[in-house]
């Protein structure tokens, strides 16, 4: 798959003359749309980059990737981009694998890292498979994940009304599903960098466990945060995310890229 560069990073207020780059990876199903918003919140010395999978928004005629290495392959070179300048590498739930897994590729050809990854609403990658009755698959009808898409608040009450955008979330959740389902976990895979965690307290893994899993996969400094609400926080927390992304973490100053 070959990545169309200009499409696949999506800079929603450009701020070319910015210290520093805060690049963002959405969740299965999701586009850049729930990251916009943020790029009002950054401070001005950092420039917000989402990176926009196949199938979807300015890539709507883009063959979605078939499986997680040609997904991989499509987000390394689309962030391979943008590392000229330091960057802090941020992914929501299956984002968070996939930026953990963006990292070691990096790392393996010998490209600029991120200064630091913060993954978040995810169990730790060699995690992914176990059981979890809260993670849809692609086995379900199109009903069920439509209500799970609606429990977990990634289907709005506009898109739900609308049969044609119900179809194509369906769609795209599906081919995203497909591809996470393809993801398996390199044993002993590890990364460098710094690495922070953040996580819902009301998200269904244990923390304690999520923390340990997560802090075994790096030999960088690092730092794990139980936040409030579910798998995507509160509405207000969510907004102010970025903060957390940017900011030095408080066990360590080298989290936030520099």
């Amino acid at each position: 798959m070959q990545t169309d560069s200009t499409a696949a990073v999506q800079r929603p207020l450009p701020r070319p003359n910015a210290d520093r780059v805060l690049v963002c990876l959405s969740y299965c199903g999701g586009g850049t749309a729930p990251f916009r918003q943020w790029a009002e919140v950054l401070p001005p010395d950092v420039e917000l980059a989402l990176i926009c999978y196949p199938g979807r928004e300015a890539r709507f005629g883009v063959p979605f990737a078939t499986d997680w290495v040609a997904l991989r392959d499509d987000v390394v070179r689309a962030v391979r981009g943008i590392a000229g300048r330091p960057y802090t590498l941020f992914g929501h739930s299956m984002g968070s694998w996939m930026a953990f897994e963006t990292v070691a590729q990096l790392e393996r050809l010998g490209v600029t890292p991120p200064s630091a990854l913060v993954v978040s609403g995810g169990v730790a990658p060699q995690n992914r498979h176990e059981e979890r009755p809260d993670v849809p698959h692609t086995g379900q009808s199109d009903a069920a994940l439509v209500r799970w898409m609606r429990e977990f608040g990634q289907m709005s009450s506009i898109v739900a009304n609308e049969p044609e955008l119900v179809k194509l979330a369906v769609e795209l959740l599906r081919a995203d599903l497909q591809v996470s389902e393809s993801y398996r976990y390199a044993e002993g895979t590890r990364i460098s960098v710094p690495t922070r965690v953040l996580y819902g307290a009301e998200d269904s893994a244990d923390f304690a466990v999520l923390e340990r899993n997560w802090a075994a996969l790096t030999d960088g400094p690092f730092h794990a945060e139980e936040l409030p609400g579910g798998h995507f926080y509160t509405p207000e927390l969510w907004a102010r995310l970025p903060e957390l992304c940017t900011a030095p973490s408080p066990d360590t100053t080298s989290c936030a890229a520099r």
